[in-house]
């Protein structure tokens, strides 16, 4: 009976999982009359981040500002922009973090370059340290203090 139960409530959970073109956030009424054109849009919609939601493309959220992105990108499509015409403007205005695939460029290298020299200044830090402490400390003795320790030694050796 409980396996029965886990059943249909797995079930339940697949078919109410939005799954396909119904689980994208656009409105009918946002879309263009031209099939390329709104190909190009839905493809430039994916690769824009939501500035609300942060984690989903303009194209699966619902936040009022994810509409107005997309009906922005298709606005500028009409006009005749690029692809890359449209995405620079929208970095221009909301800057790279608008994209979900952030361009390769001086800022995003040291970005993602700085966990790693971190680590590598970190680790040549401790080898110093280690080295430092293998080394022979210096006994701040006179040659004279030195020899008569030696011969106590012998002394004592004998």
């Amino acid at each position: 009976m409980r396996r029965l139960a886990a059943a249909v409530l797995f079930g339940l959970t697949l078919a109410a999982a939005p799954v396909g073109p119904a689980a994208l956030a656009y409105q009918p009424d946002e879309v263009l009359a031209d099939p390329a054109l709104e190909s190009r849009a839905r493809d430039l919609s994916a690769e824009l981040r939501c500035m609300v939601c942060q984690n989903q493309s303009i194209d699966d959220s619902n936040a009022p500002l994810a509409r107005d992105l997309r009906l922005l990108v298709r606005e500028r499509l009409v006009a005749g922009d690029s692809d890359r015409e449209v995405l620079d403007y929208l970095v221009s205005r909301y800057g790279e973090f608008v994209l979900m695939r952030p361009r390769l460029s001086w800022q995003t290298a040291a970005l993602w370059s700085l966990p790693a020299l971190l680590l590598l200044a970190g680790g040549g830090f401790l080898l110093a340290q280690a080295r430092r402490r293998a080394a022979p400390m210096a006994s701040g003795l006179s040659r004279e203090e030195e020899r008569a320790i030696a011969r106590l030694l012998d002394k004592e050796g004998s």
